[in-house]
């Protein structure tokens, strides 16, 4: 199974807490005005990547948890849902996704919410550029949530938190 990522970056801190290795991901249709990251648009754009090696990069940092981001990663749900289990039984990391759907839109959708599972926490909403707020935490407008599906202490971030079960 592959995934058509743009980048990968390891021992990053801006996609959630901690140290983190982020999967950027090809591919995104919400098309948001003022998207920070409008390359990632093109569905062909960047590479293909096997599951497999995306498991062996993320395995390579054993401090380092996992983003997924993008573009969209749950235009690809499938293969990052694969990827997301793997992570889980390999690892045990904590994994945070972000996107462009709502938490609701996901949870109505079998095909999106089976990801669910293997996610600690999702970053969900378009981004909305009358709402922009550099002041926000891991996220670029108000109306996007930080929702913890398996919650644990050392994921709160003070003031900007949902906590939401996925089933």
């Amino acid at each position: 199974m592959k995934i058509r990522i743009l980048d990968i970056l390891e021992e990053t801190m801006a996609d959630g807490p901690g140290l983190r290795t982020s999967i950027y991901c090809a591919g995104c249709a919400h098309h948001c005005p003022g998207c920070h990251n409008p390359q990632s648009w093109d569905f062909q754009g960047g590479r293909e990547v096997s599951v497999d090696d995306l498991l062996e990069i993320v395995k390579t940092d054993e401090f380092a948890d996992v983003t997924f981001s993008g573009g969209d990663p749950l235009y690809q749900v499938e293969a990052f849902t694969e990827l997301a289990r793997r992570i889980k039984e390999e690892t045990g990391k904590n994994i945070w996704c972000y996107t462009g759907f709502t938490y609701e839109e996901i949870m109505a959708d079998e095909r999106l919410s089976q990801i669910l599972p293997y996610i600690d926490t999702l970053v969900d909403g378009p981004f909305v550029r009358e709402l922009r707020d550099p002041d926000l935490h891991f996220r670029g407008s108000s109306n996007q949530r930080i929702i913890h599906l398996n919650k644990k202490e050392d994921d709160a971030i003070p003031g900007t938190v949902s906590t939401i079960p996925y089933i």
